[in-house]
Formats: C-alpha cells, sequence, structure tokens
C-alpha cells in the first residue's frame, strides 16, 4: 500500500467500523489543518500531504494496543496540534480527552479544530504538564519529552482504580530505539511494534511504549 496516500481512506482501511460521522469527521482533518496551519504552523508544511499516514495513523496506533471503554477520561500531555488526542477523540465519542499544551497559541487550534468537528468530548487547556489536577484512567504523548520525564510529570494523575484490560498507565509513542529511554525509567515498560498494524515503511520503527502506573507500585514502596 501507498506510504503517501493523502486522503482518510487510509484510515478506513485500517479501522473498517467506522460510522459515517466519523468518517466526515476524518475527512474534515486534512482541509482544517491545512487551513489553521497556514495560520498557526503546528505539523511541519513540508509535512501536512502526509496527514493521514504521518499524524492521523500515527495517532491511532494507540487504539490497536488499548480500546478505550465508554466513560474513560485520557489525558494528552504536549497535544501540539491535537495528536494523539483529535484522532483519538474521534474514534472514541464516549471517551472524555482532556488535551494540554504549555503553548497557548496550539492550543487555540485544538479548540478550533475539536469545535469544527463537533467534538464534545474533548477539553482543552493551556497549562504545563506539572500544573495539572484531576485524574485519568490513561495518559497518551506523542514523543513531547523524553519517556522517564513524561512518567514523572502524569503519574500521580492516573487513577488506581482500572477498568480496562490494560492497567491504568502510559502509552507513549515514538519512533527509534527506545533501549537509553526505558533504562532511565527503571520501571517496566512493554513495546508494540505498529508495523505490525499498519505495515506501511513509515511505521517501521514507530512504537508504542506502554508503563503501568500501578503495576509497578511495590517496587515504588520498596524503594
Amino acid at each position: 500500500m501507498n506510504d503517501q496516500q493523502p486522503t482518510a481512506n487510509i484510515v478506513f482501511t485500517y479501522f473498517p467500523g467506522l460510522t459515517s460521522k466519523q468518517k466526515a469527521q476524518f475527512e474534515q482533518l486534512m482541509p482544517l489543518y491545512a487551513e489553521w496551519n497556514e495560520k498557526i504552523n503546528v505539523i511541519s508544511r513540508k509535512d501536512i500531504a502526509n496527514l493521514y499516514v504521518h499524524h492521523v495513523l500515527h495517532s491511532l496506533g494507540i487504539a490497536k494496543v488499548v480500546t478505550f471503554k465508554k466513560g474513560a477520561a485520557v489525558l494528552d500531555v504536549g497535544t501540539g496540534g491535537g495528536f494523539p488526542g483529535i484522532p483519538l477523540a474521534i474514534l472514541f465519542p464516549d471517551v472524555r480527552f482532556h488535551l494540554v499544551d504549555s503553548i497557548g497559541k496550539k492550543i487555540t487550534v485544538v479548540k478550533a479544530v475539536a469545535k469544527a468537528l463537533g467534538l464534545e468530548n474533548v477539553t482543552a487547556q493551556h497549562i504545563r504538564a506539572e500544573e495539572l489536577k484531576g485524574s485519568y484512567d490513561f495518559a497518551v504523548t506523542r514523543a513531547v519529552a523524553p519517556l522517564a520525564t513524561v512518567y514523572r510529570w502524569v503519574h500521580r494523575r492516573i487513577k488506581a482504580d482500572a477498568q480496562h484490560t490494560l492497567p491504568n498507565g502510559l502509552l507513549f509513542l515514538k519512533g527509534g530505539d527506545l533501549t537509553e529511554e526505558i533504562n532511565e525509567l527503571k520501571r517496566p515498560c512493554t513495546i508494540f511494534n505498529l508495523y505490525e498494524y499498519f505495515p506501511l515503511p513509515f511505521f517501521e520503527t514507530k512504537k508504542v511504549a506502554y508503563v503501568g502506573v500501578w503495576s509497578g507500585r511495590k517496587l515504588d514502596l520498596d524503594t
């Protein structure tokens, strides 16, 4: 399959059970981000043509690892222009997503895109991750900082009571060799290779790193 396919059809290929509303929302992403990117650069202008593979499908890699349940709360840390939060919010309309970023103009884009798409399950906030309040089932992020740093930011915001088969924790999208970051983290970490779900050249080195916040609780108490 062509790695450079520019339309939303590539999303429909890997997520065939979408409703007509969801399909329409995914199709709106390209014109919305193309328009906003001319005002506020949230995606590399050289990369905007690859929006659906490099940004939307990449974000949805998290959905291949865990299916968020109705009523779950998910925190997107360092969301930038809304990734992975916006695509995930389209896919899981019954899940609450809180998208945060320390750069206000990026949150302006997120709010505008969410409003245009009619995503009532999305809230967005201009705030530093360290200042966050509230509690969530999962935190998601896309290489906003090293794994150990992101874990330090969010682990106190993760609920202890789990409702998913995967214990509550952090889902971290990143490419390349994560050995050094995992060693720095000093916690159990499971790696999911996205190429197994999306056999496209772009995903050959892309991964989801999962860190269960409560799965290592005993280790924390012993230190």
